[in-house]
């Protein structure tokens, strides 16, 4: 196919079975494209969908998020995961509103060098909400594009990387730019699946080389496999006598960055130095069910203890540390795995208190 065939094929199969009834593709703006393109990195829609509602509620614009709290955007994040995204979103739109006047840039470069950006979300938010021509490289394109030209090589390597944005920028058409990036998305997303792919309603298939050679499922090139590192750590939940559960905001940089953490401990003997620091009277101990939780480079093993606390001051004297009432939670912002274990812990408690 010559770029106008291809993109008229696909604009052609958008108007007939593209997706139009995503929550935002309803009142486009440069904003709710730009977070729902944050939320769908490494994200599937289906998973998007509550967040993004909830998000747009809690924080209709830039400047409502530029204004808002860490731990309010962090909370609202929870669960999603990559949770640099969440601090990115929070500092660019600071950005924007200080330096733009709350409006976003109308020039991909300028939005490519927004925290959190890139060059792909850039071009995303300029096609679709901004109607300007620009070129897109998300997951699902690119899984689209090496497929349809059968790319050579991982495309993480940065030769690979520039010969995709190559074919994109050649297919990318001069008209209707934001339709042709939505339909490719889904192209991806609904026909283009990683794994059994519906080729037979593809507008793609009479061009696409990996499909004529039967290789579909070879490209894109996976990355090369290592094994994940295994790690372990122990995290006490110390229970005061009102039921919260002491816990503590991690560095703003690094693993879990910004979100209020258990403590983490190499065994029972480090439980000693931490009730001291804290003046906490320790009373029975239980072990709850551990978990596994899986990050790009390792596999942390958390073996997690409900510690009940005789006694305890009511405030927590150093800053970054408070007590967690499970009744009536706060809103911050929780890795997942911690949000799991204060679920276990609260369980435990009650059934407790019933028995």
């Amino acid at each position: 196919m010559s770029p106008e065939q291809f993109g008229a094929a696909v604009l052609d199969w958008f108007d007939r079975h593209g997706r139009k009834d995503l929550p935002w593709q309803q009142g486009i703006t440069p904003y709710r494209v730009w977070v729902s393109e944050i939320m769908l990195q490494q994200t599937q829609v289906s998973t998007v969908l509550g967040y993004f509602d909830r998000f747009m509620d809690a924080l209709p614009s830039v400047e409502a998020l530029a204004a808002a709290e860490e731990d309010e955007v962090l909370h609202l994040w929870t669960g999603l995961g990559y949770y640099s995204r969440a601090r990115n979103l929070h500092k660019t739109a600071k950005l924007i509103v200080a330096e733009h006047g709350g409006v976003f840039p109308a020039d991909v470069d300028k939005l490519a060098e927004l925290p959190g950006i890139g060059r792909s979300t850039a071009g995303a938010i300029a096609s679709i909400s901004l109607g300007l021509r620009a070129p897109i490289l998300d997951g699902n394109v690119k899984r689209v594009l090496a497929r349809y030209v059968a790319q050579d090589g991982y495309p993480g390597e940065p030769k690979v990387a520039r010969q995709l944005w190559e074919v994109a920028e050649r297919f990318t058409p001069q008209q209707r730019v934001n339709h042709y990036t939505q339909a490719m998305m889904d192209l991806g997303a609904t026909l283009c699946t990683r794994s059994r792919p519906s080729c037979l309603l593809c507008p793609l298939k009479d061009g696409c080389r990996a499909h004529l050679l039967g290789r579909e499922t070879d490209f894109p090139v996976p990355k090369p496999r290592k094994a994940l590192p295994q790690k372990r750590t122990l995290m006490p939940l110390l229970a005061n006598r009102d039921g919260a559960i002491l816990l503590y905001r991690r560095p703003s940089t690094g693993l879990w960055g910004g979100l209020w953490s258990l403590p983490e401990l190499d065994d029972l003997a480090a439980l000693d130095p931490l009730a001291a620091r804290h003046a906490l009277q320790l009373e029975e101990r239980c072990e709850l069910q551990g978990l596994t939780h899986t990050f790009s480079h390792f596999q942390l093993a958390i073996e997690p203890w409900l510690i009940r606390v005789k006694s305890a001051p009511d405030a927590v004297a150093e800053a970054d540390w408070l007590w967690y009432n499970l009744a009536t939670p706060p809103r911050l912002g929780l890795a997942a795995p911690v949000k799991t274990l204060l679920k276990r812990a609260a369980a435990e408690l009650n059934a407790g208190e019933t028995s």
